[in-house]
């Protein structure tokens, strides 16, 4: 007999009454047809004044369409959040419901929730559960049980920076198609991100892998050690107002399925315990909350359907349940998208933006604790670092924030802005150990456009365009860029204040269609994908520069692929 089971069988006498032959050693053993239900409440983990615990209810009995277990504590324990069920406590009485999503409970099936809790002196395992009023059978105990030491990892367990002393997860899906391409090979075993793009990606849409895939993946991949896995949140309700390519499925208004029908179902298999020596990392939202400033109100740069989500408040809503709902799974790592230096880097959008951060961090319930940083530069294709001139630099006269390039911006690249911004959040009321990540999937340019010094000193602009790396026409265009390359490899802690260079963008899968694709995925013709487009007031009314014959976002674009490989930087060996 297990300690854990010593001490739970001790722990059961002396409050009353059970015996050792009322429990279930094997829920799916021989005894479980004689009991109506099984219950496994495992202490995942314990530390001095709080801990976390798994619940496992199995159902003996008829199929039920919904379901209610109670319990009572016998000492002061008190549930602070919970996972997979609604969770409601009274004195000593706790009760636990199902979602909308977890109601059905088979005869033989189970289904599982989790929560955090504070006690003090001791954390005796409950002795008796009921469900739906008939008493169960009880399992319990685990390796954070009553008699162990206290964890020192805290109540989550989680670290200062996940992306340390951790592998990352390299996508097989993605992996095949880059290793399918000449000399894809080279690349093939990166880490990406895993777009959750619609309701259906989460249990696999079109013959792709769903979300417990990539998860059982994961741990197959994590072996005995640590291992990072990146999913990107990515299906608000009139999600992308501003480019067509991009919009979802979900209408301006349907907050209400976009927190039952896909938040929610991924929360509840992201807090399955199966997963819980993860360390999830999401990507929440891109190109959401900044839109709500830039392209907004009276701007020239103002979008109709951003006034409508900026008044509906469903962005702000959207990112705010996501947040409150996965800040609450022990091991998931929530990363804002905070843009890109070439859209927020303007004294007007730069401070409104970080204000919206935070409104949208106290929206529904979530806190800035549910923050644990953010990321720029997603599916972007802004350079990392330009070292061929500074913002300070002066030419004929002129700062070289005169330039039509940087045209008045304070940053030139994605690292400065980045730590820039993460001071900026900080002032206004985040966590002062956020860190930053940077998506360097596709902004390396390299390749033999790529500058060796500055330009000449004719003129400002001379000065900046012969030598900046970034070679697209205007840092407004964002899908399937020319002459992009591969960026840095990804990487832990590469600079101050920035967790991770990430690869959060797939490389080789498109931003958009160069013309009109019928598709079921609720995506459109965005003319910034239309290599003949010649711009709005979003890009200063510049070409697009993007490349011919794409398909539509998320599909593979072997031409793109091909090219990134070609212009990375630092260059493929």
């Amino acid at each position: 007999m297990s300690r854990t089971r010593t001490a739970l069988l001790a722990a059961m006498a002396l409050v009353g009454g059970v015996t050792g032959t009322a429990f279930a050693v094997d829920p799916g053993g021989a005894d479980a047809a004689a009991v109506p239900c099984t219950v496994d409440y495992k202490i995942q983990n314990q530390w001095s004044t709080g801990f976390t615990a798994a619940v496992t209810i199995t159902n003996n009995s008829a199929a039920k369409s919904s379901w209610s277990l109670k319990w009572s504590y016998a000492g002061d324990q008190k549930v602070t959040s919970g996972w997979n069920a609604k969770l409601n406590q009274s004195g000593a009485a706790v009760t636990a419901a199902n979602e909308t999503y977890n109601a059905q409970l088979g005869s033989g099936a189970s289904v599982s929730f989790g929560f955090q809790g504070s006690y003090s002196g001791s954390n005796a395992v409950p002795a008796t559960f009921t469900l739906d009023g008939v008493t169960c059978n009880v399992d319990g105990g685990g390796p954070g049980g009553p008699t162990d030491p206290p964890d020192p990892g805290g109540p989550s367990n989680r670290v200062n920076n996940p992306y340390e002393g951790a592998k990352v997860y390299v996508n097989p899906e993605w992996s095949a198609n880059a290793a399918a391409e000449p000399g894809g090979s080279r690349v093939s075993n990166q880490p990406t991100g895993v777009w959750l793009d619609r309701i259906a990606a989460i249990n696999g849409a079109n013959g792709k892998m769903g979300l417990r895939a990539h998860l059982d993946e994961a741990l197959r991949q994590k072996g005995s050690g640590e291992l990072v896995v990146q999913f990107v949140i990515y299906n608000l309700p009139g999600r992308d107002c501003s480019a067509l390519a991009s919009n979802g499925e979900l209408k301006a208004d349907e907050i209400g399925r976009y927190k039952t029908e896909y938040i929610d179902p991924i929360k509840a298999i992201l807090a399955d315990p199966k997963y819980a020596s993860l360390r999830i990392v999401t990507t929440v939202e891109i190109d959401s909350l900044p839109n709500l400033v830039t392209n907004t109100g009276s701007r020239p740069t103002a979008v109709p359907q951003c006034d409508v989500m900026k008044a509906n408040g469903n962005y702000v809503k959207g990112v705010g349940y996501a947040l409150n709902k996965l800040g609450d799974v022990p091991n998931v790592y929530n990363y804002v998208d905070a843009g890109h230096h070439g859209w927020i880097g303007w004294d007007d959008n730069f401070g409104p933006t970080a204000a919206i951060m935070k409104e949208a961090a106290t929206a529904e319930g979530a806190t800035v604790n549910d923050v644990h940083g953010f990321i720029t530069n997603t599916a972007n294709y802004s350079a990392l670092k330009e070292n061929n001139f500074t913002i300070d630099d002066t030419v004929a006269g002129k700062s070289v924030r005169e330039s039509k390039w940087i045209d008045w911006n304070r940053y030139l690249d994605e690292l400065s802005y980045a730590q820039a911004f993460r001071t900026r959040l900080v002032t206004a009321g985040f966590n002062s150990g956020i860190g930053m990540l940077i998506d360097t999937s596709r902004n390396g340019w390299g390749g033999t456009a790529r500058p060796t010094g500055p330009g000449a000193t004719t003129s400002v602009d001379t000065y900046v365009d012969g030598g900046r790396y970034d070679r697209r026409f205007n840092a407004g265009n964002w899908c399937n860029q020319s002459g992009a390359g591969l960026g840095e490899r990804p990487k832990a802690a590469p600079a101050a204040g920035i967790d991770a260079y990430v690869w959060m963008k797939p490389p080789g899968e498109s931003d958009g269609a160069s013309k009109q694709i019928p598709n079921d995925e609720g995506k459109g013709f965005d003319r910034m994908c239309d290599p003949t487009y010649t711009g709005n007031p979003r890009n200063n009314h510049n070409m697009s520069g993007a490349l011919p014959d794409a398909p539509l976002s998320g599909h593979w674009f072997s031409a793109q692929f091909r090219q990134l490989m070609q212009n990375a930087y630092p260059p493929l060996s």
